[in-house]
């Protein structure tokens, strides 16, 4: 979020931002609105020195015994005045401020101009991509034949879009979140937290998602709390309001959370199998840390990310997002999308972006560099580490074989009791 003072100071560059991440805000009304609200602003400062001058006045008539009503009277009319131009004022700034909600950050300027996901650029890929002597089957056809998924069950309990998992696919679900915790806690160095599922409002405007994503998310209207979309969101908030010291920074955060998107405006995408759910787990990763070093965390944030792919043997490929393809919140982004071949199509299973300090403005989570300098804001970052169920679906299609099995990856088989094949 930016104030106002920011953007007449670089209008072109909003505009700009607005236009490159295909955002529809007109910039020029909310301009008007800031100049008629510095007007007002200004006239009410004028009125109230009158009005200072007509006490003082009123003051000194009392004193020598003359009559003050008349100067009384011119008093009450400024008072009035002022009144009026107060609830004008009011009421403009909270139009102000819906608007300033949804002025969109501004793109890093290594990130590619470009209207749609066309126009990412592929970083890097990985891995071999797996060859059969068969026709691979996709996810929901293995997942079936084995008895570990069920899609028409989680219809049945709660509405397209929703699956269950049972035996060894629950555990493989069970197992493969308490790998990416252990491997994000223990190598590279996060602190686990266990957050709440569900959250207030602020939280959701804090992190960007409210109110551009509003009707995507699941709502709790009795309460006004939303059902989490990402870890990010609760973890992010947890310092909230908070001045933290230099040497806290930077402060790394891993959470497992399952999520919940109403994915509004996806209709026909993706509808078979378990590759666009409503409701899904992850493993996400938060940071917290200084101006300076955040564009090589989001390097090394990415990397932590494509360790779990790599450890998995599942090949990925790394995607910098285009504006026109970049969050509302976010200023660069790299999405990690694993190889599915039964469906023929790579599936993102992590976005690991940089907001800069455009969530700590919202949220206000600051740091003080030095005892007598000023507090600056965060630079807040996030990623997945990595959702399911899109890698469940990637680990069945790469894995599997003509009969039907699925082979684990080694890394994941003391999680799985030892298990080395679905069958």
């Amino acid at each position: 979020m930016f104030d106002l003072k920011f953007i007449r100071e670089n209008e072109k560059l909003v505009k700009k931002a607005i236009q490159d991440k295909n955002e529809s805000l007109d910039l020029d009304e909310l301009l008007k609105l800031d100049e008629k609200r510095r007007e007002i602003i200004s006239e009410v400062e004028k009125l109230k020195h009158l009005r200072k001058l007509s006490n003082q006045k009123i003051a000194l008539l009392k004193k020598e015994k003359k009559d003050p009503q008349e100067e009384i009277e011119k008093m009450k009319k400024v008072s009035q005045e002022i009144s009026s131009l107060d609830d004008s004022l009011k009421e403009l700034e909270e139009k102000i401020e819906k608007l300033l909600l949804e002025v969109p950050n501004i793109p890093h300027p290594s990130v590619p101009v470009g209207f749609d996901e066309d126009s990412n650029v592929v970083i890097r890929s990985w891995g071999e991509l797996p060859e059969f002597n068969f026709e691979p089957r996709p996810h929901w056809e293995i997942g079936e034949l084995l008895g570990i998924l069920d899609l028409a069950r989680g219809a049945k309990l709660s509405g397209s879009g929703f699956y269950t998992l049972s035996g060894k696919g629950a555990l493989l679900e069970r197992g493969l979140i308490n790998f990416m915790l252990d491997l994000h806690t223990k190598k590279h160095g996060y602190k686990e937290v266990w957050s709440p599922f569900v959250v207030n409002r602020a939280s959701m405007i804090g992190t960007g998602q409210l109110p551009k994503l509003e009707e995507d998310m699941y709502l709790c209207e009795k309460d006004d709390l939303f059902l989490i979309p990402t870890a990010e969101v609760p973890v992010t908030n947890l310092h909230r309001d908070e001045i933290l010291k230099p040497d806290e920074l930077p402060i790394c955060y891993v959470a497992y959370t399952p999520c919940f998107r109403r994915e509004a405006g996806s209709y026909g995408k993706d509808t078979r199998g378990i590759m666009r759910v409503h409701q899904f787990d992850k493993v996400e990763l938060v940071k917290l840390v200084k101006a300076d070093d955040s564009y090589a965390e989001l390097e090394k944030l990415v990397s932590d990310a494509e360790e779990v792919l790599q450890l998995l043997k599942i090949p990925y490929r790394v995607r910098l997002l285009c504006t026109g393809d970049l969050s509302f919140a976010a200023a660069k982004c790299y999405d990690i999308e694993t190889w599915a071949p039964g469906v023929k199509k790579y599936l993102e299973v992590s976005s690991c972006s940089n907001y800069e300090a455009f969530q700590a403005r919202r949220i206000g989570i600051k740091f003080k560099p030095d005892p007598k300098t000023k507090p600056e804001y965060v630079h807040t970052l996030n990623g997945s580490g990595v959702a399911l169920a899109r890698t469940v679906a990637a680990l069945l299609e790469n894995f599997q074989t003509e009969k039907g099995a699925v082979i684990l990856p080694e890394v994941l088989r003391p999680y799985l009791g030892g298990l080395e094949e679905i069958n």
